[in-house]
C-alpha cells in the first residue's frame, strides 16, 4: 500500500532490499485530492524500480466514492479508520489475485491518529491476511534516513495537497465494536467489489 508520502515508499524499499517482490497499491482520492499524489507515487516507484532493476506493477484504486460514503453516512471522527479498514479489505482482494503472502504498509506507531495501538488493532481486524509494518517502531528521523538511502526522500518531500476529508478531530482510540456498528450504514462488500473492478494497472519501468 503506497502513497506519495514519506513512509510507505520506505516500507517498500525495505521489502525490495530483502529481495521480496512487491506489487504497489495506490488509492486515488479524487475528487478529494488532486492527481499529484498519484504522479508522486509513480515517480517514487520509478526510482525504486531503477534502484533494484525490477519493473513494479501498480494497482490504482478509485477511492473517492468510498470516502464520499463515509462522510455522508458515518460518524465523522471515524472517517480515517473507516478509510483504512476498507483499504485493507481492497488490499486483501488484490493480494489474493496476485497470490501475495502478506500486505505491507508504511504505518509507524503514533505518527497519525489512525496509528495508535488501539486504532492499528481495530483497522487490522477487518481482514485475515497478515500485515507487515516494517516502520512500526521507527521515529521520523530514522525513516528520513532510510528514505535518503532509498533515494525517495526528495520525491516524497514535494508538497502536494492532502486528503480533504480528514476530520478535524479524528478518533485516536476507537473500539472495534464502535467501528463495526458504524460500518452497518455502508454496503462494504459492494464498495470493495466496485473499487477492485474499477482499478487499473500500470507497470512502472
Amino acid at each position: 500500500m503506497i502513497s506519495g508520502g514519506l513512509d510507505s515508499p520506505v516500507a517498500g524499499y525495505m521489502m525490495l532490499r530483502k529481495g521480496i517482490e512487491v506489487v504497489g497499491l495506490h488509492f486515488d482520492n479524487s475528487p478529494f485530492s488532486t492527481e499529484l499524489p498519484l504522479e508522486k507515487t509513480k515517480k517514487i516507484l520509478h526510482i525504486l524500480s531503477g534502484k533494484f532493476g525490477k519493473k513494479i506493477k501498480l494497482y490504482i484504486i478509485p477511492h473517492g466514492k468510498n470516502q464520499a460514503e463515509f462522510v455522508r453516512k458515518c460518524t465523522r471522527k471515524y472517517t480515517c479508520l473507516l478509510c483504512r479498514r476498507i483499504q485493507y479489505r481492497i488490499a486483501e482482494r488484490i493480494a489474493k489475485r496476485e497470490k501475495a503472502a502478506f500486505i505491507v504498509t508504511g504505518e509507524a506507531l503514533g505518527q497519525k491518529a489512525s496509528q495508535t495501538i488501539r486504532n492499528i488493532a481495530t483497522i487490522g481486524s477487518a481482514i485475515k491476511t497478515p500485515v507487515v509494518r516494517p516502520l512500526i517502531g521507527l521515529d521520523k528521523e530514522e525513516i528520513i534516513k532510510i528514505a535518503r538511502e532509498a533515494g525517495t526522500f526528495e520525491a516524497s518531500s514535494l508538497n502536494t495537497p492532502c486528503c480533504t476529508v480528514v476530520p478535524l478531530l479524528p478518533s485516536t482510540a476507537a473500539r472495534q465494536e464502535e467501528i463495526e456498528f458504524t460500518e452497518k450504514n455502508l454496503d462494504i462488500e459492494k464498495l470493495v467489489e466496485e473499487a477492485v473492478e474499477n482499478s487499473r494497472v500500470v507497470v512502472i519501468p
